[in-house]
C-alpha cells in the first residue's frame, strides 16, 4: 500500500482541477474511500459567492410581474377608473404607483423591452412579429446579445415561469419542430403555460405547456383562460415552495386580459350592465376629476378634446348608445375577472408566508386600444383583414357580447376615455398610445407607503418599460455580466427603478427616449416631448400610406403640460429642431431605420414569406400535423389563390380531414357520420357556405378525397392586397370522391388575410374553435377508419 500511496500523490498532484457539475471539487480522492474526502459544491460556503459576490449574503426576492393587455393609463381603480380592480388598489395603497409610465406603445414590443432591459428595435422588436419585416430592427428575433431577466434570473439560482400570453417569437418557430430559441425556453424560462399570439379565445384558447400543444378548456363548461393561468401559477409556486423553501422564483404572469375578444364569465357580465350608459364623454370627464382629487395627475391638468375622428355620446342612436355600453361593459367585466384571479395569487403568496419578500410589478404593454374602430366589431379578425363592422351587424351579436359566441372588441371611444386625460390610441406615441399604470409592491423594501386609508403614494419620475429589468436584476443584487453563454452582451438601455422607492423626488434618472410605432415618431428629452402623428392615421385604418415628409409635428413641455395639450410648436422652433436633430441620432442608434408604414402589405408579407415558391403539394401526415401556425402551413396555398386539397383514406367513418381557423374565419373538410364529404367555409362568422356531397364514400378500400377551389378574380392591386371592403373576391369550389365530381358551389366571399390570430392548421382534428359548431364539435378527430395523409397544392 506504500507504493501504491505514493502513486496516488503522484497522480493527484497531475490531475486537472477537478469539477462536481461546474463547480470547483474541493475535497480529497484517495485509492480508497476512508481516505478520502467527500465534499458537496453546496457544502463549500465561498461556491456560490465566487459567481456574485453578494448571492451569498443577500436574501434575494421572488419577483411577480402581472402584464396586462391593452390596458390603458385610467382603467384601473387607483388611476381613476370606475372598474373595480381590487387586487390592484391594495397592492397600490401598500405599495407605490407610477404617474408617469411609459411603454413603446403596442404588445410585442413593450414585451421584449421589459423582459430584456433594450429599446424594442435594437432587439428586432420594432413592430408586432405579425408585421416583422427582413431587417434588424424589425426581424422578430431577439439576438444573444440581449440576453433577459429570465435567463440571468435562472443562472444565478431562481425558478422562472412564464404564463399565459407570448406573442414575440417568429411565427416560423412557433411548432413542436421548433427552434425554440425566441421560445420562452429559449429566453430562460424553466415552464411555459399559455398561448403564442396576439390574443386567444379566453373560453378555448390553444394552449403550450413548454413544448407541447394542449387545449385545456376541452370538456370544461366552467373554462376561462385568466383562472386557468393562475391556477397553474399557483401550483408552480407552492410545489417550488414546498421542496426547495429558499429558492426565489420569477414569474411573469401575462393574461389575455384586457385584450380582444372581452371575455368574462356571466356573473361578471351581469354585474356591470347599465354602468356605462352615461357614454365616453362624462366617463371621461368624470375619471379627470376623479384623477385630480386622487392625485393621479398634476394640480391643472387638462383634459385634452376629443379627436374629431369619434363621435359626441350625445349624437349617437339609442341603438348605437345601446350596443356601445354593452361592448364598455364585457372589457370591464373581463378586466375585474382578471383582478381577482391575481389576487388569488396574491392570496397564496401571503399564506405561504411570502409576500413581503415578493417584488410585484403591475403595469400594461400599452395604451387602451382604438383598433376596434367606429363600431366595436363581434369578430376582431375583421380588424385585422382591415374591414370595420357595421352596427347592424354588431347587433347580430349584442345578447351573447362578451360571451364564447363572441370574438369582441369595443368602440375606440371608449379607448379615448380609458387614457384619459391623453391624446389617442394604441400604436400612437401621443401618451394616449405610451402612458400606462405601474404598481410596485414590495414590502420588505416599500415602507414609504400611504398613511391615510386606501389612498396612494405616487412617484412622478418618468420611467420607461425598459426599467423593469435593471429594476428586478438591482433588487436580486445582480449585476448584468459582460458575456452569457459566451455572447458579449449589449448594455442595458433602461435604469433601476428602486432609487425612486426612498426618495418620492429624486431626479428621473431615465431622461432620454425616442419612440417609434409604424411610422409614428417621438422623442423625450428631460421633459420635453416633439411627436407626431404619421399622416394621421387612426390604428383602425391599416391600408393608408402617406409620405413622412408631410407629417406635422408637436411640441409638449410635459413639466409644464402633463397630458400634452398645449402644442408649443410654433412658439419654440429651436427646441423643436434640437429635439429632432436628437431624435433622428437615436434611430440610427437603436435600428429605428427604415420607416415603412403599409401595415396591410406588411402582414400580407410576413404570412406569405413560408409560402413554397414551386408548385409541389405540402404534404401533411397524421396524427402529428396538428397545431401548425396558420402563417407556416399550407393555408397559405388556400387564399388569394385557386388550390386542390387531397386527401387518402381507407374505411374512414367520420371527422376532421383539414382544418385551419375557427369560428373567426376559416374553413374544414371532413367526413359526417353517413359517410359524405362535407366542406364548411366561413367568412368572418357573417356568412357560411356548407357544401355536401351527393354520393357517400365507399366503407371498404383505400379513396381520393379532393376538394378544387378556384378564385374568379385576383387580389393582387398594384402589389398589394385590398382589404378594404367586404365581398371582393368569391370563389367556385368543387368536390370529388375518387375523381368523380359529387358536389360543386359557388362561395360568394373569401377571406384575403389571416383568419385568425391564435386558431391553428390541424390534420385530423380541430383544436381551438369549430369553424361552425352546428356541424361538429372540435377537435372532431378522425375514428376508426385511417386517413394517410392530406396534400395541398396550389393550381
Amino acid at each position: 500500500m506504500d507504493e501504491l500511496k505514493a502513486s496516488t500523490i503522484d497522480h493527484w498532484r497531475a490531475l486537472p482541477e477537478l469539477q462536481i457539475g461546474d463547480k470547483p471539487f474541493r475535497g480529497k480522492i484517495m485509492p480508497i474511500y476512508e481516505q478520502s474526502e467527500e465534499r458537496w459544491p453546496e457544502e463549500d460556503d465561498t461556491s456560490s459567492a465566487a459567481d456574485d459576490d453578494k448571492s451569498a449574503t443577500v436574501k434575494r426576492p421572488n419577483v411577480l410581474i402581472w402584464l396586462l393587455d391593452d390596458c390603458g393609463y385610467a382603467q384601473t381603480a387607483p388611476y381613476g377608473s370606475p372598474i373595480a380592480t381590487p387586487t390592484i388598489s391594495k397592492l397600490a395603497s401598500s405599495g407605490l404607483a407610477y404617474s408617469n409610465f411609459h411603454s413603446t406603445a403596442l404588445c410585442s414590443p413593450s414585451r421584449a423591452s421589459l423582459l430584456s432591459g433594450r429599446n424594442h428595435h435594437s432587439i428586432g422588436m420594432g413592430s408586432h412579429a405579425l408585421t416583422a419585416m427582413g431587417f434588424p430592427g424589425y426581424s422578430a428575433r431577439v439576438p444573444r446579445t440581449a440576453a433577459g431577466v429570465a435567463k440571468l434570473l435562472q443562472r444565478n439560482g431562481y425558478a422562472t415561469f412564464a404564463l399565459g400570453k407570448w406573442d414575440h417569437t417568429p411565427f416560423e418557430d412557433i411548432s413542436v419542430a421548433g427552434p425554440f430559441e425566441h421560445w420562452p425556453s429559449g429566453a430562460g424560462f424553466d415552464h411555459f403555460y399559455g398561448f403564442m399570439a396576439a390574443d386567444a379565445h379566453n373560453f378555448k384558447p390553444v394552449f403550450f405547456q413548454d413544448h407541447s400543444p394542449v387545449q385545456p378548456s376541452l370538456n370544461r363548461s366552467d373554462y376561462h383562460l385568466s383562472a386557468d393561468i393562475a391556477d397553474k401559477a399557483i401550483e408552480y409556486i407552492t410545489a417550488t415552495k414546498s421542496v426547495k423553501r429558499d429558492k426565489p422564483f420569477f414569474m411573469y404572469w401575462a393574461t389575455g386580459a384586457v385584450h380582444a375578444p372581452h371575455h368574462a364569465p356571466t356573473e361578471y357580465l351581469e354585474k356591470y350592465k347599465g354602468q356605462f350608459d352615461a357614454g365616453w364623454d362624462m366617463e371621461r370627464s368624470a375619471v379627470h376629476q376623479k384623477q385630480l382629487n386622487l392625485g393621479v395627475i398634476p394640480e391643472g391638468t387638462v383634459n385634452t378634446e376629443r379627436p374629431s375622428s369619434l363621435p359626441a355620446w350625445d349624437s349617437l342612436s339609442d341603438e348605437d348608445k345601446r350596443l356601445f355600453s354593452r361592448q364598455k361593459e364585457a372589457f370591464a367585466a373581463q378586466l375585474e375577472h382578471a383582478d381577482v384571479q391575481f389576487g388569488r395569487i396574491v392570496a397564496t403568496l401571503e399564506r405561504i408566508g411570502e409576500l413581503n419578500n415578493t417584488l410585484i410589478v403591475v403595469t400594461s404593454d400599452n395604451g387602451a386600444s382604438g383598433e376596434g374602430g367606429l363600431a366595436g366589431s363581434f369578430n376582431e379578425m375583421r380588424v385585422v383583414n382591415g374591414l370595420q363592422t357595421s352596427v347592424k351587424a354588431n347587433m347580430e351579436h349584442i345578447d351573447e357580447w362578451g360571451t364564447a359566441a363572441t370574438y369582441n372588441h369595443y368602440h375606440a371611444g371608449w379607448a379615448w376615455a380609458g387614457n384619459t386625460p391623453f391624446q389617442l390610441f394604441k400604436q400612437t406615441v401621443f401618451r394616449g398610445g405610451q402612458t400606462g399604470p405601474l404598481v410596485l409592491h414590495w414590502p420588505d423594501r416599500i415602507t414609504a407607503t400611504a398613511t391615510k386609508g386606501d389612498r396612494v403614494s405616487w412617484r412622478r419620475q418618468y420611467a420607461h418599460i425598459t426599467d423593469i429589468t435593471p429594476t428586478i436584476l438591482e433588487a436580486a443584487s445582480i449585476s448584468p455580466p459582460e458575456y452569457v453563454d459566451g455572447v458579449r452582451q449589449m448594455g442595458m438601455h433602461g435604469s433601476s427603478l428602486l432609487y425612486s422607492i426612498d426618495d418620492a423626488v429624486a431626479p428621473s434618472q431615465h431622461g432620454l427616449q425616442y419612440y417609434e410605432m409604424y411610422g409614428n415618431l417621438g422623442i423625450y428629452n428631460d421633459g420635453w416631448k416633439a411627436v407626431a402623428l404619421h399622416a394621421d392615421r387612426m390604428p383602425w385604418d391599416i391600408n393608408l400610406r402617406a409620405s413622412f415628409s408631410n407629417d406635422t409635428w408637436q411640441l409638449y413641455d410635459t413639466n409644464a403640460d402633463f397630458s400634452e395639450s398645449n402644442d408649443l410648436a410654433a412658439v419654440h422652433p429651436t427646441k423643436l429642431k434640437e429635439l429632432l436633430e436628437t431624435m433622428f441620432g437615436e434611430l440610427w442608434r437603436y435600428n429605428v431605420f427604415p420607416l415603412y408604414d403599409d401595415l396591410a402589405e406588411r402582414i400580407r408579407r410576413e404570412y406569405q414569406r413560408s409560402m413554397p415558391s414551386s408548385a409541389a403539394p405540402m404534404v401533411y401526415w397524421p396524427p402529428g400535423a396538428v397545431r401548425i401556425t396558420e402563417a407556416i402551413s399550407a393555408a397559405q396555398l388556400t387564399k388569394n389563390q385557386s388550390h386542390r386539397i387531397e386527401a387518402v383514406v381507407t374505411m374512414p367513418t367520420e371527422g376532421i380531414l383539414v382544418a385551419v381557423g375557427g369560428m373567426t374565419g376559416g374553413f374544414s373538410l371532413f367526413i359526417t357520420s353517413n359517410q359524405t364529404l362535407k366542406y364548411v367555409y366561413n367568412y368572418f362568422g357573417m356568412e357560411k357556405t356548407v357544401i355536401v356531397s351527393n354520393a357517400t364514400i365507399p366503407s371498404s378500400g383505400e379513396h381520393v378525397l379532393e376538394f378544387v377551389m378556384a378564385l374568379d378574380a385576383s387580389p393582387q392591386v398594384a402589389g398589394s392586397v385590398d382589404m378594404s371592403a367586404d365581398g371582393g373576391l368569391s370563389a367556385y369550389a368543387i368536390m370529388y370522391i375518387d375523381g368523380q365530381p359529387v358536389g360543386e358551389q359557388t362561395i360568394p366571399a373569401v377571406v384575403v388575410g389571416p383568419y385568425s390570430m391564435e386558431e391553428t392548421f390541424d390534420v385530423g382534428a380541430d383544436f381551438g374553435t369549430s369553424v361552425d359548431n352546428d356541424e361538429y364539435a372540435v377537435p372532431f378527430y378522425i375514428t376508426q377508419g385511417t386517413l394517410d395523409k392530406v396534400s395541398i397544392q396550389k393550381i
